[in-house]
């Protein structure tokens, strides 16, 4: 069977009841909603931690990566990194793992909102991406993990269910701050989706990447969400490794390992809680080209070639850790 055959959000279900299974060991928060969806609280006000950050990262790619924690051998402050790997990393970071889905209900201080990540996305195909990539999926459940530190309400229940077209009971929604030890981990981990992310931003044929690994070094948690948000995304932006591998002309390679780190952005060099506060909390009036890790690494398969490009800043992820 090849992965384009395989249901993803069927793979993740099997994961989500292994976490559940295993919730007491991992510190989280097993419940059922008011329509009858599952909610696995991750970090709010379940304690959760780096184990569960990483069950929620593999969640995330939909069954079809590994993502571990492992020492760098060469960051004296910050020892420790987490690493991505996928056997589709098209389908598992750009399919599942993106955080592109945005749901929301309500106005003023009640109102919800959230971005959803993981395998429930390509069932529904809100998102224009979905028009470009030929993956589809088919299974009587669904999956999505929020970046929020609040269950969804019903009305966002109701209309994921109707547009993944499964039952609510039928759904999974795990949830965890960014400031929690289990979402700071999730969020580093898309330091491989981040990369594959640019690459489609910069127009390089999705159907040309056969397979990619990526690290980036686990950042410690911050109360204020800004802080934490700035962590997460300065360890990608100023201490992620990417190494992509496609297929075509080495001349194509090597552009793209010159085009993809997060140096060819005009916002590079402030942390990125600076950059964030600098542009008034207008996320979307920073330079999307900043959103990619530090250092890239492209294989031309075909030729044997391989172009590095960016390097790792020790100096700005001690400024944003510290």
């Amino acid at each position: 069977m090849s992965t384009t055959e395989l249901s993803i959000n069927t793979l993740t279900g099997h994961a989500v009841d292994r976490l559940i299974a295993q919730a007491a060991q991992l510190r989280v928060a097993v419940s059922k909603g008011e329509k009858g969806e599952t909610l696995i609280d991750a970090g709010k006000n379940a304690r959760g931690g780096i184990e569960a950050g990483l069950r929620l990262a593999e969640i995330c790619l939909g069954g079809l990566g590994t993502v571990e924690l492992a020492p760098t051998g060469s960051n004296p402050k910050w020892p420790f990194q987490i690493s991505v790997r996928s056997t589709d990393p098209v389908i598992a970071c750009l399919a599942s793992q993106y955080a592109g889905w945005a749901l929301s209900h309500g106005e003023g201080k009640s109102a919800f909102f959230a971005l959803g990540s993981g395998p429930g996305r390509v069932l529904a195909r809100k998102e224009p991406l979905f028009a470009e990539l030929e993956y589809h999926d088919r299974a009587e459940r669904a999956t999505l993990v929020l970046e929020g530190d609040r269950a969804p309400p019903p009305e966002i229940v109701e209309k994921v269910a109707h547009d993944c077209g499964v039952k609510p009971e039928n759904l999974t929604f795990i949830f965890a701050p960014t400031q929690s030890l289990a979402g700071g981990v999730q969020v580093v981990a898309r330091v491989l989706e981040v990369a594959l992310h640019k690459t489609h931003e910069l127009k390089f044929p999705l159907s040309r990447i056969v397979d990619g690994l990526a690290c980036a070094p686990l950042c410690p948690p911050h109360p204020d969400f800004i802080q934490a948000m700035g962590r997460t995304n300065d360890a990608i932006i100023y201490g992620g490794q990417a190494h992509l591998f496609v297929t075509g002309p080495s001349d194509d390679a090597k552009a793209l390992a010159a085009a993809l780190p997060s140096t060819t952005s005009r916002d590079y060099g402030r942390p990125f809680a600076e950059v964030f506060k600098a542009y008034k909390g207008d996320f979307y009036s920073i330079d999307p080209m900043l959103f990619s890790p530090a250092r890239a690494i492209v294989t031309a398969v075909e030729t044997g070639e391989t172009f590095h490009a960016g390097q790792v800043d020790q100096t700005l992820l001690d400024a944003s850790f510290s």
